[in-house]
């Protein structure tokens, strides 16, 4: 039974659409009633890459608004809410009773609502006489947003910044480090599995791990829990291992250009929430979906950018070769008489060839579109040397250095001030041992380009605390870790773990030989001191040594703090596909492009002051 948390979250939208009844095979409820749906900005969010406008019509629901937009008054129609649980939105709710703009009001809260807020909304509701309206009030678990099949956000922004910012107190992190396990709670809940928890020792990865834990056992003291795995027989044998890292594991990965098809769309054309736009062939901005609907996306996101430019031409050659076919078959035989054997024959075909139509429109929509799509990117590739980016720093993290003339070049050349910076900051992680000249003439370079150095200056800093560290003897050692945790907060677990942690001569990112150990279950050096968590067994029991905390598993859930991105999730489908086939689900507090990655280190060099001396702009 493969975990699709794409299809759970959608089950339980749509049950919550219908009122939280049942759903019939067809999927709607067997009494039809139409209502109206309101959400907040996050739940838009959650909905808006699961569900179109016209599968809300299929459910009945008529209208739909923003909770804090002016709203007029629908008599005898029941209303939907789907929002996050806050002071605001029960605020607001309360208000909406009063005024009974609803008949009824089926409240469902994104994540489980805190009891000062439940009775907030209680005593708002009994106080202004229109408790009566509240039909039903539930905790839908459902607060993180699933782009793909395999794929997760929790949609927490900056949460990178936050874990690593020096002046942070241990109040804001705890609360951080809550919001985080909560939403994984959340996706654990919705799949209705309990997994082992596997994750490196110290930093966000273990505080996590540890609190979600804790979570989950107290929720399993429950009766009426959510894990009683509800006839699913499969998952409570195989149970899947959740594996969680903080993004200083491999911090290269979310700076690096990627020449992939899914990356490069994302990192060029900010795809967001599965829609990006781009300029349209004829001019104006022409707007797409990028999801499971979309065959040639699903086939071949993990191409090269030329492979892809070749598979579009191949799509465009059969379906004109389709075309030319059913022309063929529908057109008699270049103008010979019919007899009557030939009409029947003709009228066969016809139907057939109306039959097909559909598809060929749809398939040259989605040529179409890639053919839009491909044209934009080539034009970026070209303008900013894109592939040359991306290779070089391929090569420069394989090999652990760069000749300092090419070095030099790449930030001479072509590129936008953010590419130059993304290259540099690469340097620094891929080279072991930095040269001081070559890097004051790489600063040097950076300021010709009028580029802000917070980044370089910040993550510069990190990596020479790192070397301090290696080379200071066990008793300083401890006081420059003390030292450094308290002026630089979390990141002193290693922004760069030296070379370990870059690409390996196979060019599998650390990320995914890690997972796969983890999953393979086998001795290894990589993953021996990873801590291990057991919710169901007794907390005595739960460490390393349980065999069944070992593995093998089939089945695995990643999880980046501090912002994930596609090149990841490229990664770890490419070793879910390999044998024995395994099943992969990614996901991160948030999906990050190289640039908005790029700028969160730049604000945490300013916090730092580490200044610039270039412009402020950064791209």
């Amino acid at each position: 039974m493969a975990l699709n948390l794409r299809q759970k979250q959608t089950e339980c939208i749509i049950r919550m659409l219908n009122l939280n009844q049942p759903v019939n095979s067809t999927g709607t409820a067997n009494d039809e009633v139409y209502k109206i749906l309101i959400y907040d900005k996050f739940c838009q969010n959650i909905l808006s890459p699961l569900i179109h406008v016209k599968d809300l019509r299929k459910h009945g629901v008529t209208l739909y608004f923003l909770i804090d937009k002016d709203r007029k008054s629908v008599h005898d129609v029941p209303a939907v809410y789907f929002v996050q649980p806050n002071p605001s939105n029960v605020h607001r709710i309360v208000a909406d009773a009063s005024r009974s703009l609803y008949d009824t009001f089926h409240l469902n809260f994104s994540s489980s609502i805190p009891r000062p807020l439940l009775e907030d909304l209680a005593s708002g509701t009994l106080n202004s006489d229109s408790i009566h309206r509240i039909s039903k009030v539930h905790d839908q678990y459902l607060e993180f947003v699933t782009l793909e099949e395999n794929l997760f956000s929790l949609a927490q922004k900056s949460s990178y910044v936050q874990l690593n910012d020096p002046s942070a107190g241990d109040r804001e992190i705890e609360e951080i480090i809550e919001r985080i396990v909560s939403g994984l709670f959340c996706v654990v809940a919705t799949l209705a599995v309990v997994p082992i928890i596997r994750c490196p020792r110290g930093g966000p990865a273990e505080m996590v791990a540890s609190a979600l834990d804790q979570r989950l056992r107290d929720h399993l003291l429950s009766k009426n829990n959510l894990f009683t795995e509800g006839g699913n027989f499969v998952t409570s044998f195989q149970r899947p291992i959740l594996c969680i890292f903080d993004r200083n594991f491999e911090l290269s990965v979310g700076i690096q250009h990627d020449f992939r098809y899914r990356p490069l769309v994302h990192d060029v054309l900010g795809l967001k929430l599965n829609r990006l736009s781009v300029q349209g062939e004829k001019g104006g901005m022409r707007s797409y979906e990028m999801d499971s609907s979309d065959p040639f996306w699903v086939a071949n996101g993990s191409l090269e950018f030329p492979e892809v430019a070749v598979e579009i031409e191949t799509q465009l050659n059969k379906y004109k070769k389709d075309v030319d076919e059913v022309n063929r078959r529908t057109g008699g035989n270049d103008g010979a008489e019919f007899d009557g054997q030939d009409l029947i024959g003709n009228t066969k075909h016809l139907m057939n060839a109306v039959n097909s139509l559909p598809e060929l429109t749809e398939r040259k929509q989605v040529i179409d579109k890639h053919t839009n799509i491909a044209t934009v990117l080539l034009g970026e590739i070209k303008e900013r040397s894109l592939d040359s980016f991306a290779k070089k720093e391929n090569d420069m993290m394989v090999r652990g250095s760069i000749d300092r003339s090419e070095l030099l070049g790449v930030l001479r050349g072509k590129g936008t001030k953010m590419d130059k910076l993304r290259f540099a900051i690469l340097y620094l992680i891929s080279t072991e041992i930095t040269n001081q000249s070559e890097v004051e003439a790489v600063e040097s370079a950076l300021r010709e380009s009028e580029v802000d150095t917070s980044a370089f200056q910040y993550v510069k800093k990190i990596k020479s605390l790192n070397v301090s560290l290696a080379s200071a003897n066990s008793a300083s050692r401890s006081n420059i870790v003390d030292w450094a945790e308290k002026l630089y907060g979390q990141s002193i677990s290693a922004v760069t773990a030296g070379v370990k942690n870059l690409l390996s001569s196979d060019r599998q990112l650390a990320l995914t030989r890690t997972v796969e150990a983890l999953m393979e279950g086998k001795p290894n050096p990589e993953v021996e001191t990873f801590l291990a968590f057991d919710p169901r067994a007794p907390k005595s029991s739960s460490g390393v040594g349980s065999s069944h905390l070992k593995g093998p598993f089939k089945e695995a859930i990643v999880f980046m703090i501090g912002g994930g991105n596609y090149v990841e999730y490229g990664s770890l489908l490419e070793l879910a596909r390999q044998q024995p086939v395994k099943h992969v689900i990614y996901g991160a507090t948030e999906i990050l492009t190289g640039v908005e990655f790029v700028e969160q280190l730049a604000l945490l060099g300013q916090k730092m002051g580490l200044g610039s001396s270039g412009a402020p702009s950064t791209h």
